[in-house]
């Protein structure tokens, strides 16, 4: 990692010490603090002064502070002897603080030649009182010379003496303190290859420490799994661990066994377990803690009476470097101490698996991991599967029974699949089944149900599907209750898969038989297939039956704890995106968010998919569309991770379709070429996915002024009566044929998409944002049939509708619509304040295109209408520069009318001087005063006249 690379997200830090490289130009000094624990960059940030300091020409000396033994003055005596020309030097062991301090200054003065000069003193806390006496002094003459000196120290390590001397040169302004904070996500991202979501995992791991950070890069990118997956990457781990390796390589023995003792234990650990672990007994291991803490490799808690690492990394490293025979011994003290003290299954767990190779009994420890396993199962997959295939590993042939063995392999592919290795868990899975009567009665249903999951995660859909059928075609229908627990989980990953393949409607029966029939004990099952079963009802746009149970099924899931049986993910994906058909936003992005921050291990890929690219939806309708297009973006990754070229498809089309309104008009075909590229990656005929893509690509070549190819797009792919698509959103495909066409000039087809909206709206309830997409294409042909009166009316009834709805994307577009027929049933100056206020909703969202035409929409209302202009005055104006004159007058700057025009600010005063000469004025006051106030402004609460 290169240096330049090294500094990124430190640019406040380089803003300070560019300005002291400055100040060496124009005479002045300046003390520099660069304080901070180990890793945080105080080094990077030396090097980067020393490099603005050569540039400039500017002379640099530099040492290091060695620990206790080196010699009174070493740092500063080195920087000497290592940095400036033979000359006779101080007397360092007998002259007086003032002639050593004065000896150092002009022997910096004679290097820097006039240029200036820059004492580096780093890894200061390690300095021997006298340097520091000396250092008081340095401080105090810095300032009035040419010289930077800095001083990098580790603040819990420095004695207090030091400390308080730099802490009173910092109050009385002699000294400027630079504190490296932790790295941000963006910093991070930028590190380690741009993606947020693997950036916000290293963020959690490292802390935002920057050395921290390049260990787990070189650990494998993913600190989940450090240091499991680190043997792969031993070389550069080493390399990149190396100052602390040698740190901890340093440490006398009984330091180095109690801090290994601590790491075996994890965090946050007690004094007494960590002797007790080390086979240590009172004061040796106290003196050896004191060491610790005094070396700022250990700090108290929380909670109070137990102590942590420095940094979760030097508990990692040190289980990394252990021998086997100590990592062994301590974990099997570990296991004894928490078995003694009755501690939870998945604590005892984590030392019972490395003490099991070399236990004389392996039964006891077998109990713990599986014990272990049942709790780690739903937050810890993969730990869950570790254990349970050690389980399988070492437990004797036989023992425990075959059913249990076929229970614990079973338990062994769930962990598998949720860890996201669905090949491992499918092979398990396939040789359970295929050996003869090693899966007795309902353990095979529960088996068959696996291979579904993990088919369908798979991508393998008719395989899945036909695994499924074996046992669902031999059920009796209706369904009889109670329905095993078995089954009723093979019916939700039957209807998951259709709802992921856009088929949910086929199995709508089977899921509210399913929900019917789960037995009255089993409130996980009966949550799952009843969100299942709404969901199914929203999907086929059966709302009046969809509408309550989804609200019913929200309160039972938000009752209940994440794990749902270990199903909270789809679970929650499932809920969220039926709220979202029915229209209950606000409480699909709670549960989209939700399911997403539940989802871990890759088996969860799927689901995320779908979350995203929910919230994705959810973020365009909410006007936040870099949010829109992150969603999207990380969604598309996914996809192309897990092989879904469906979802990869959407995933274009909606980050096209934030684009849309993001972009400026003149990126149209883009915009345009993205939508098409993202329907091609979906396969035709897949429902929602395809179908959700051609809506989003009829949409963009209708707002792109392409309304015969919106046309073309929506009865291509679904059919003139749409039915090849998903009934919730046909009212919207329906009213996008109607604007399409009345912009085409057939008033004939347009009418009858108006009719079809406003049927298919009236099917599905009537729900507030279908229908308002109904009104807006109603009134677009109200205006085409020559009545604007009506145009007006149904147009500001759906920009209220969706102002309500939070929508301001959707209001804006349909306000700017609505200008051409308020402005011919009352008028061109009825336009402007909605044209103002849809101005105002598209930049507060950062909606350019429609800030660009709404501002056209605007201009073109007074060239119409030149009798709407104002006497007075602004005759004398073009119709630019009014709205210039009009709005500087109303005491706007000329970014702020920039922004409001969608001008540059240069623009904007080429026309604002261009008024000045007409008006004959010269300042903004006089402006003001020649045009009055301005007019009072309307919104959509404002009656029309």
């Amino acid at each position: 990692m290169s240096e330049t690379t090294a500094l990124a997200g430190r640019r406040e830090e380089t803003a300070v010490l560019a300005r002291a490289i400055g100040g060496l130009g124009a005479g002045r000094g300046t003390v520099l603090e660069i304080a901070g624990d180990p890793g945080t960059g105080k080094t990077a940030l030396l090097n980067l002064l020393a490099r603005l300091a050569a540039q400039q020409g500017a002379a640099v000396l530099r040492s290091r502070a060695r620990s206790a033994g080196a010699g009174r003055y070493q740092v500063l005596r080195e920087a000497w002897e290592r940095s400036l020309p033979p000359a006779p030097g101080p007397r360092w062991e007998d002259a007086a603080d003032q002639e050593l301090v004065r000896a150092l200054l002009d022997g910096c003065a004679r290097r820097g030649g006039g240029r200036g000069s820059v004492l580096v003193l780093d890894d200061l806390h390690h300095a021997d009182p006298a340097t520091a006496r000396l250092l008081e002094l340095l401080v105090e003459e810095c300032a009035a010379r040419p010289m930077v000196l800095a001083l990098a120290l580790r603040p819990r390590q420095t004695p207090p003496g030091l400390l308080a001397l730099l802490d009173d040169a910092w109050h009385a302004g002699h000294l400027v303190r630079v504190e490296p904070a932790p790295l941000d996500t963006e910093a991070i991202a930028a590190l380690s290859g741009g993606r947020r979501g693997p950036a916000e995992r290293l963020a959690a791991g490292s802390l935002g420490n920057p050395r921290a950070l390049r260990v787990l890069l070189a650990a494998g990118h993913d600190p989940d799994q450090w240091p499991a997956r680190s043997q792969a990457a031993a070389a550069p781990l080493l390399r990149a661990a190396a100052p602390v390796l040698a740190e901890l390589e340093a440490l006398p023995g009984d330091c180095g066994q109690v801090l290994a003792a601590a790491a075996v234990l994890g965090e946050p650990f007690r004094p007494g377990d960590a002797a007790h672990v080390a086979g240590y007994r009172g004061d040796r291991a106290a003196a050896a803690l004191g060491t610790l803490a005094a070396a700022d490799l250990i700090r108290s808690g929380p909670p109070a009476g137990t102590l942590v690492f420095r940094h979760p990394l030097l508990g990692h490293l040190l289980r990394h470097r252990m021998s086997p025979g100590l990592h062994q011994d301590a974990h099997r003290r570990a296991l004894e101490l928490l078995d003694a003290r009755g501690a939870g299954a998945s604590a005892r767990a984590r030392h019972a698996e490395h003490a099991l190779p070399a236990a004389a009994d392996p039964a006891p420890a077998l109990r713990v991991l599986t014990e272990g396993a049942a709790e780690a199962l739903a937050c810890e997959p993969a730990t869950a599967a570790r254990w349970l295939r050690l389980t399988l590993e070492y437990a004797p042939a036989g023992s425990p029974d075959s059913g249990e063995r076929s229970r614990l392999a079973l338990d062994c592919c769930r962990a598998l699949t949720a860890a996201g290795r669905p090949e491992e868990a499918r092979g398990l899975a396939h040789e359970l089944l295929r050996t003869p009567g090693a899966l007795p009665g309902r353990l095979r249903t529960e088996a068959l149900a696996l291979c579904v999951g993990v088919e369908r995660l798979l991508g393998r859909y008719e395989e899945a599907d036909a695994t499924a059928r074996t046992v669902v075609d031999g059920l009796a229908r209706p369904l009889s209750a109670p329905l095993p627990p078995e089954t009723a989980g093979l019916v939700f990953d039957y209807g998951l898969l259709h709802a992921l393949r856009g088929t949910a409607s086929e199995v709508r029966d089977l899921a509210h038989e399913a929900a019917r029939a789960v037995t009255a004990s089993d409130d996980d099952g009966r949550t799952a297939l009843g969100v299942l079963a709404a969901f199914c009802d929203s999907y086929a746009g059966d709302f009046a039956r969809a509408a309550p149970a989804v609200a019913r099924w929200a309160r039972r899931v938000d009752s209940r704890p994440d794990t749902v049986a270990g199903r909270a993910p789809e679970v929650l994906a499932l809920l969220g995106c039926a709220e979202l058909f029915v229209e209950r936003f606000a409480d699909a992005r709670r549960h989209l968010a939700r399911g997403l921050a539940t989802a871990g291990g890759g088996a969860h890929k799927h689901i995320a998919v779908n979350q995203l690219l929910g919230l994705s939806i959810l973020d365009q309708w909410a006007g936040r569309l870099d949010a829109a297009q992150q969603h999207a973006r990380e969604a598309e990754r996914l996809a192309g991770e897990i092989g879904a070229p469906d979802a990869a498809g959407l995933a274009i089309a909606l980050r096209s379709a934030a684009l849309l309104w993001a972009a400026p008009r003149r990126r149209t075909v883009e915009v345009v070429e993205l939508a098409e590229a993202g329907l091609r990656a979906t396969v035709p005929g897949t429902g929602w996915w395809a179908g959700s893509a051609l809506g989003l690509l009829a949409v963009a070549r209708l707002v792109g002024g392409d309304p015969a190819a919106c046309l073309s797009t929506l009865v291509e792919g679904g059919g003139e009566d749409l039915a090849r698509l998903q009934p919730p959103s046909r009212p919207s495909l329906f009213a996008l044929m109607t604007t399409a066409a009345a912009q085409c000039g057939d008033l004939a087809a347009a009418a009858r998409s108006a009719r079809a909206a406003d049927a298919a709206a009236e099917r599905l309830g009537r729900p507030p944002f279908q229908q308002a997409q109904a009104d807006r294409a109603e009134a677009a042909l109200a205006l085409a049939q020559g009545d604007p009166v009506r145009a007006a009316a149904l147009s500001l009834d759906a920009a209220r509708a969706f102002k309500s709805l939070g929508m301001p994307v959707q209001q804006s577009w349909t306000l700017i619509a609505a200008a051409p027929a308020l402005a011919a049933a009352y008028g061109p100056a009825a336009a402007l304040s909605p044209l103002d206020e849809a101005l105002e909703a598209a930049r507060g969202c950062g909606a350019l295109r429609l800030c660009e035409d709404g501002a056209r929409a605007r201009a073109a209302l007074t060239v119409a209408d030149p009798a709407s202009r104002p006497p007075g005055p602004l005759a004398a104006l073009s119709v630019r520069e009014r709205e210039v004159a009009e709005l500087a007058a109303a005491g706007l700057s000329s970014r702020q009318v920039a922004e409001r025009l969608v001008l540059s600010t240069r623009t904007v005063d080429t026309h604002l001087g261009s008024a000045y000469r007409k008006l004959g004025v010269s300042s903004r006051v006089a402006l003001t005063r020649l045009l009055g106030p301005p007019p009072p402004q309307g919104g959509l609460g404002a009656p029309v006249a």
